[in-house]
């Protein structure tokens, strides 16, 4: 199910692709500085130099035709192209205009490979990486990307002019230097694994993007519709009124022959309609609109997606196994709310909420329940803490709840007769010794308060929302305590969601196949308190703090599961979020016309999936 996912316009089209390089950390660095075309996790990139493509693509996949797609999140508009500052919407699919140093391999985890680089040299006291730039690399406008443009980027990105996500994501790379015009050194604040990865994913850009006639600079901030000069295998061909865009497959696009490339962007157009809500999206698709549909909402995928033109063929239902990890996908509470700081007011919130009931009735059985924040995964903290957990938590002892120490939680189990109901006996005990007590109708504080609180969603999303948070209130006001659904389109929501301006709502943090600087992002004490940051929680915890310093700082994979599993464990006993459910498959409707490789990869997005990878029979062409 597709619930209120936490985007800004800045992160929409790096959050896949940057948290996958972010990912990489531990490479074997030689004692002299080296060259080489790619950086692998652990031992050996599984492709070696001179491979022809990945193992994923189809490399004699046509070319040709044009696929229309919808939505590929909640937005239904945009008011910009430019995709790295603070407000407004940014078009979708503009991350096609923008490339990186290195991009990452979609079956294997966590590796990089040259892409404007062509070679990579790593200092050997890991105070630096430096990159040599592909000669060939060109902009949009003919330019040769340069070091100069890719210090630039860097400059702005860091700037208050961008979106305050990539000052922190870039935290620890104190400069880029440009060492020539074809050569580009990124220096660190401290020896870091994982730094030359993040330098790697930086989204690079033309210093003349924003440039006018006469030589001045409309400022960063205030770029709009200024189409973008990328590096990119696309163009903006044309958009109208903020609710479609079409992209052109730019035919002199300098990187087509690279390996990492063959086999990708194989439509000629692309182009993308916004609509402004699901159910409006469906019947769109059922009515012959666009061409394929990623379906996040089970009951639509059991009944709705249905129809003559599924029967008859004309439209495929499949689902395609993925590796992901599933992540983290709840009710977040926020902590800068009075309401929800008692750590057993948040118990008790947990206890009301009926999955199995909302598994059976409403998702066709087609969910899991989430144990974790890095559920589905090998990073995910199970039973008692390990050696190795305890050596991070022991000294933090004093500061966490002893529960951390014992077996990981279970989400409360509705299965057997009259477990809701000890389940909501439970809850009321620990509201009780919080405070609240059930008096003239409601649920109340000792000031006579009543505990009321708003469920924020998208309005897009209602039709598939609603019913769900209608039946944890239904629960909720058992107890006492009373939760409104509040919709709002994704505009509204986004200011809200940039000031931290709501009391509990839907989130997703998308796994990671190896954790990094973006669990700071998410979880640190600083971020808490920068207006659209992703701490959306609130949490400022000296303890997390502690233990992401370890994470971050991990020197072998042990070390990082390890600080991992500590992580998950504080997490999960803080009770923060109501965790939702969570699949290893995604579900995809298409039209027949559309063809897709045979091996697919492990870790992926469906939409960039079929974007990058699929193509349409040329026999089908008119």
């Amino acid at each position: 199910m597709k619930t209120g996912l936490r985007r800004t316009a800045a992160l929409r089209f790096l959050v896949r692709s940057l948290i996958a390089l972010s990912c990489a950390g531990w490479f074997a660095v030689p004692s002299p500085a080296w060259a080489v075309y790619a950086i692998a996790q652990f031992g050996s990139p599984k492709y070696p130099p001179g491979f022809k493509h990945f193992d994923y693509v189809n490399p004699d996949a046509p070319k040709g035709g044009t696929l229309v797609l919808s939505n590929p999140d909640r937005l239904t508009s945009f008011d910009k192209f430019n995709p790295f500052t603070l407000r407004g919407n940014a078009a979708p699919g503009i991350g096609m205009l923008f490339e990186t140093l290195t991009t990452n391999s979609s079956d294997e985890m966590a590796t990089a490979y040259c892409l404007l680089a062509d070679d990579i040299r790593v200092a050997p006291d890991r105070l630096s990486v430096t990159f040599h730039i592909n000669p060939r690399a060109r902009f949009s406008n003919g330019d040769p990307v340069t070091a100069a443009d890719v210090k630039y980027s860097f400059d702005t990105l860091t700037s208050r002019l961008a979106a305050p996500q990539f000052a922190a994501y870039f935290a620890e790379i104190s400069r880029a230097v440009a060492v020539d015009p074809a050569t580009i050194r990124f220096d660190f604040r401290q020896p870091n694994r994982e730094l030359p990865l993040i330098a790697g994913a930086m989204p690079v850009f033309s210093r003349k993007w924003g440039m006018k006639p006469d030589g001045t600079r409309v400022p960063f901030d205030q770029l709009a519709f200024e189409k973008p000069i990328g590096s990119g295998p696309y163009l903006i061909e044309s958009y109208d009124g903020g609710h479609t865009i079409t992209y052109r497959r730019d035919t002199s696009y300098w990187g087509a022959s690279l390996p990492v490339r063959i086999g990708t962007d194989n439509f000629d157009r692309v182009t993308y309609k916004l609509y402004s809500d699901n159910t409006a999206r469906l019947e769109a698709f059922k009515a012959g609109e666009y061409d394929a549909l990623v379906e996040y909402v089970a009951r639509n995928w059991a009944r709705r997606d249905v129809g003559k033109r599924f029967d008859d063929g004309e439209l495929i239902k499949r689902e395609f196994r993925q590796h992901n990890g599933a992540g983290m996908q709840g009710y977040i509470m926020n902590l800068r709310r009075p309401l929800f700081q008692d750590l057993r007011v948040r118990k008790a919130l947990d206890l009301a909420f009926d999955f199995q009931w909302l598994n059976s009735r409403l998702f066709f059985g087609a969910y899991t329940r989430l144990q974790s924040y890095f559920a589905d995964s090998d990073l995910q903290a199970t039973g008692m803490p390990t050696q190795g957990e305890l050596k991070l938590l022991n000294p933090l002892r004093a500061q966490l709840d002893p529960a951390v120490f014992g077996p990981m939680p279970v989400q409360p189990d509705t299965d057997p007769p009259n477990s809701l109901r000890a389940n909501l006996l439970k809850a009321r005990a620990l509201l009780a010794a919080a405070g609240w007590t059930y008096r003239n109708g409601a649920l109340r504080n000792a000031n006579g308060q009543p505990f009321e609180f708003d469920v924020l969603e998208d309005e897009s999303s209602r039709g598939a929302m609603e019913p769900i948070v209608a039946a944890y209130a239904r629960n909720l006001a058992k107890l006492g305590i009373k939760a409104n659904f509040r919709a709002a389109d994704f505009a509204l929501i986004q200011k809200r969601y940039e000031t931290f301006d709501f009391d509990m709502t839907s989130l997703r943090y998308p796994g990671v196949q190896v954790p990094g600087v973006e669990q700071v992002s998410r979880f640190g004490s600083k971020s808490a308190d920068e207006p659209g940051s992703d701490n959306m929680i609130g949490l400022k915890s000296p303890a997390v703090d502690a233990i992401l310093h370890s994470l971050v700082g991990a020197q072998t994979k042990e070390d990082l599961v390890d600080a991992t599993h500590a992580l998950d464990r504080v997490l999960m006993n803080g009770y923060y979020v109501v965790p939702h459910w969570f699949s290893t498959t995604h579900r995809i409707a298409y039209k027949r016309e559309l063809r897709y490789p045979d091996t697919l990869p492990l870790y992926y997005s469906a939409e960039d999936w079929i974007v990058t990878m699929w193509w349409l029979d040329p026999r089908s062409r008119g």
